[in-house]
């Protein structure tokens, strides 16, 4: 789980190992916990790590320090065991999506995400014990390569028919009582249960806050009994060791995968009622006009985690998947490296590549996971004009240089990023062995 000081560790363990066991014991003494100086501390530096802009009171991280962390975290304990904290109002920001769209980004204070840190330390090792295999977001030791992975898995299986959900407004439309009652499940601790209200309060009448470190954990939380539905159908729908139902779940992006023989169109049909009839439940809206049914054996794809999904035939004649990165991510990569080399038109080529480096390298180590070496070659001649185009105004001179500035000059000596090498993921199993 998250990296801590051994006895946090030690602690998270035995909470683990404690609700492993015994599915329906509810934890009570956790407040005493989240108030411990150690714990706050190791919030403040989980919070430190991940950075972040300063919150609706306009206290950075080098305020903090120059006021003295101690202190700090003295004055935040105290409100605690006192029961006088009260959460502030997160500042709102409004980040872009796709289609022009806005996303709203709630960026709680420094004292704020201490506090979510280090409820969420103590919280976490509880309903991590509860948690399904096919959920994937926010997870220590889980990542979007994993699900991929599952997923990629699946289809290799012949599971071809894909329901691909896409949930409305999802941490905007989070119903506070039913979250509530949800953790109250496995936690008996009136203060724990106070705290986490104000919490929730503190964001609105509904919904957790993009941006609230303790926000991924609730929102696994209430969707975890659709992951439990959907393993239940995994397992009485199975036949010896193949299975006819497959999911993944990071966060809000799920999909299902079902076997298209059709002896299996009743599962199919009834899967499709049951993950509707869960979504009610929690008063969750499907989007209807993203949902969509695909076909993998008609030539159809469906994207996931920013790869488009295909099934084709290998060289042995064998189906399997095939993992592209979806055409809107690389369209995301060329615009906002277009920006750069447009604000950076007067400054040396060494420090453009400075700002574009960890870019290319973060996108291409993700997708370098896929079948994305067409693609990584686009990218990278792409990448190549755009530097040798810098260059050329530099110099007042046309055309590309092809001659006057060799490919291993601008990545051996200008140390333009060069490792678009693809890597191949090995199953979670295998990885243990």
């Amino acid at each position: 789980m998250i990296k801590a000081p051994i006895q946090l560790q030690e602690l998270r363990r035995r909470i683990y190992v404690k609700a492993k066991s015994e599915p329906s014991w509810r934890f009570w003494g956790l407040y005493v916990h989240v108030c411990k100086e150690e714990v706050l501390h190791a919030a403040y530096q989980m919070a430190k790590k991940n950075k972040g802009a300063s919150g609706i009171d306009g206290v950075t991280f080098e305020a903090v320090e120059a006021g003295g962390v101690h202190f700090f975290l003295g004055e935040l304990r105290k409100e605690l065991t006192e029961r006088t904290y009260r959460p502030q109002r997160a500042r709102k920001v409004e980040i872009p999506k796709d289609g022009g769209k806005t996303r709203l980004l709630s960026i709680p204070t420094i004292r704020d995400r201490v506090v979510q840190g280090a409820l969420k330390l103590i919280l976490e090792p509880i309903f991590e014990a509860d948690f399904q295999p096919g959920s994937f977001g926010y997870r220590p030791k889980k990542s979007a390569h994993d699900a991929v992975l599952r997923v990629s898995e699946a289809i290799a299986r012949d599971k071809t028919h894909v329901i691909d959900l896409d949930l409305r407004a999802y941490f905007d439309t989070v119903r506070h009582q039913i979250v509530l009652d949800k953790v109250a499940k496995r936690v008996n601790d009136t203060d724990v249960m106070h705290l986490l209200k104000l919490i929730l309060k503190a964001s609105g009448k509904l919904g957790v806050p993009q941006g609230g470190v303790i926000s991924p954990l609730l929102s696994n939380v209430y969707l975890n009994e659709v992951d439990r539905m959907l393993e239940r159908a995994k397992a009485v729908t199975q036949e010896g060791k193949w299975a006819h139902v497959e999911y993944a779940r990071f966060a809000d992006d799920l999909v299902v995968l079902v076997s298209a023989h059709p002896r299996h169109e009743w599962l199919r049909r009834a899967l499709a009622r049951r993950l509707r009839e869960e979504f009610v439940k929690l008063q969750v809206e499907v989007n209807e006009e993203k949902t969509h049914t695909v076909e993998l054996s008609k030539g159809e794809s469906f994207g996931f985690l920013g790869f488009e999904f295909h099934r084709v035939r290998s060289r042995a004649g064998r189906w399997m998947p095939l993992k592209l990165p979806q055409r809107k991510k690389r369209t995301q990569l060329q615009r906002k490296l277009k920006d750069i080399f447009r604000h950076s038109r007067s400054r040396p080529v060494g420090e453009v590549i400075t700002k574009i480096n960890p870019i290319l390298r973060g996108w291409v180590n993700y997708f370098a996971c896929g079948n994305s070496s067409q693609c990584f070659s686009g990218i990278q001649a792409w990448v190549e004009k755009k530097i040798r185009r810098h260059l050329g105004h530099a110099r007042q001179r046309q055309g590309f240089g092809w001659k006057r500035w060799s490919r291993r000059w601008m990545y051996e000596d200008l140390g333009l990023f060069s490792d678009y090498r693809i890597r191949y993921l090995r199953s979670t199993k295998a990885r243990l062995v």
